[in-house]
């Protein structure tokens, strides 16, 4: 094996220990029979979806309610770092509707009533970043005074297990998370280039893009003093980092010209 293709192959593996830590999936679909089946609960009470999460999401969100996953469903977010990105590939197919100024579960929302006239589900439009999606999500929940003991929620890959930290932050214990990242979408070796193994999933990232995300939730997730966690901006519970994980980002950043996306003071919290 030769230099370059070895130190391609170091890199997938790093950027798939990322993935396989940071897209969470406590369960392999959402459905109905695997939640008898794994928490004794014949659907969960809320299932939210998360307008950071690309479109995927969007049909994942939609095969769970026709499996009649849920009680209640919700889409939660406004205008955040990903909004724009979420507007251009959603205007595509929404012709008749102008995304321009529209917050992401409206958007999300408008495309399951015209292609699925889909309805009731709970919209959540002010929030802008992962921190108030979990504060302004509990909130609604507390208006409507819906009866919630288990959760469910679809982010993106590369912010599910972080949405998770900021649930546990501000929930008790008797209340049952489920993680189901939107996608899982590993890196993999073709004609000696790093590619996304499966490229056609809709709205997904460009590779470049996707690297980036995925590198800086580590960061995010480190409890430290620059970290989100108790010890640094106390944005979310303490998350615990494996060492091949904490691994796989050193590696990364090293042999990676990546930027490590910072945090945009414009979507931070007032």
């Amino acid at each position: 094996m030769n230099e370059k293709r070895a130190k391609l192959l170091a890199i997938k593996d790093d950027l798939n220990v990322l993935v396989d830590f940071l897209a969470k999936r406590d369960i392999e679909k959402l459905t109905s029979n695997i939640l008898e089946e794994k928490y004794k609960i014949s659907k969960v009470d809320l299932l939210i979806l998360f307008g950071g999460c690309i479109p995927k999401g969007i049909d994942v969100f939609r095969a769970a309610y026709e499996n009649n996953f849920a009680k209640n469903y919700m889409i939660v977010g406004g205008a955040g770092h990903t909004t724009d990105i979420l507007r251009s590939k959603m205007q595509a197919v929404l012709h008749d509707f102008d995304v321009t100024d529209k917050s992401e579960a409206e958007i999300m929302m408008m495309y399951l009533k015209q292609k699925y006239d889909m309805q009731g589900v709970i919209l959540e439009t002010k929030s802008t970043n992962c921190g108030n999606n979990v504060i302004n999500a509990l909130d609604l929940v507390r208006k409507m005074q819906l009866n919630v003991k288990s959760i469910a929620f679809i982010q993106d890959a590369t912010m599910q297990h972080r949405m998770e930290a900021g649930f546990r932050k501000y929930l008790k214990d008797d209340i049952k998370l489920i993680n189901f990242a939107g996608y899982k979408a590993y890196f993999t070796i073709k004609d000696d280039k790093l590619m996304i193994e499966d490229n056609d999933l809709w709205g997904m990232w460009d590779k470049y893009k996707y690297m980036e995300l995925l590198l800086g939730e580590i960061p995010r997730l480190r409890d430290d003093i620059n970290g989100y966690g108790p010890n640094g901006k106390n944005f979310i519970a303490h998350v615990d980092i494996p060492l091949r994980v904490e691994q796989a980002f050193l590696n990364l950043k090293q042999q990676l010209n990546v930027q490590i996306r910072k945090a945009n003071e414009l979507f931070a919290t007032k």
